[in-house]
């Protein structure tokens, strides 16, 4: 099966006409194999796909877009290739639902860091592709969704958004900007901040899982 993206894929214990999707997309300088590790943690109901980010940037490590670390604060970021990068997954989207019974209404985005950013950016640019995202330490850039995403139907989307207040990587400051845009926007969401650096503390897991539960 040649897909746009290399994946893994768990498939579901529990086989329906039609299974909902999780699709995880990790962070910058790692790969699939980073949150496909905990898969066999998640519900049994789900195809569980965890997607490689198309930029090379040595061996088994990959990246959604490049960042320049020597810029200034800001880090400067490649936002052609982010923007590539959301229509890729868009499209990859589409791919595993033509080629596994997913329910294209049941489809989840669990977003890491780069993979956070790139999962916001797509559900804002194409709501209609994706009911719910889980974007663990990451921000809203606007400059990555398409331009006119304040005019998208959004009455299906809902958002469990988490960040460690001792993030060494990417600001906690960062991430609480989401939260009033996405409640101007009327999107249904949710933010927790866990006492951790750039990562995902236990609790923060159980949260998304319980809240993957609860809005299903």
């Amino acid at each position: 099966m040649n897909l746009t993206l290399h994946h893994l894929v768990r498939e579901p214990k529990i086989k329906l006409d039609k299974n909902p999707l999780l699709l995880l997309l990790h962070g910058y300088g790692s790969n699939e194999e980073d949150l496909f590790s905990f898969a066999s943690e998640l519900p049994e109901e789900y195809y569980v796909v965890s997607a490689r980010a198309p930029y090379d940037l040595m061996y088994n490590a990959y990246a959604w877009y490049a960042i320049n670390f020597d810029a200034d604060e800001k880090k400067f970021s490649d936002l052609d290739q982010a923007r590539t990068s959301r229509d890729l997954i868009a499209t990859f989207i589409d791919e595993l639902i033509n080629n596994y019974a997913i329910d294209s209404e049941k489809v989840t985005l669990i977003g890491f860091s780069q993979g956070c950013i790139l999962s916001y950016a797509i559900a804002l640019s194409y709501p209609e592709k994706v009911q719910r995202v889980v974007a663990m330490s990451g921000y809203f850039n606007d400059d990555i969704a398409k331009d006119s995403f304040k005019n998208n139907d959004f009455t299906n989307l809902k958002i469990f958004a988490s960040h460690g207040n001792v993030d060494q990587v990417v600001p906690v400051e960062w991430a609480r900007k989401a939260k009033p845009i996405l409640d101007s926007l009327h999107i249904q969401n949710v933010y927790k901040e866990y006492p951790v650096g750039h990562g995902v503390a236990p609790q923060n897991f159980y949260d998304f899982r319980n809240w993957l539960e609860e809005t299903k």
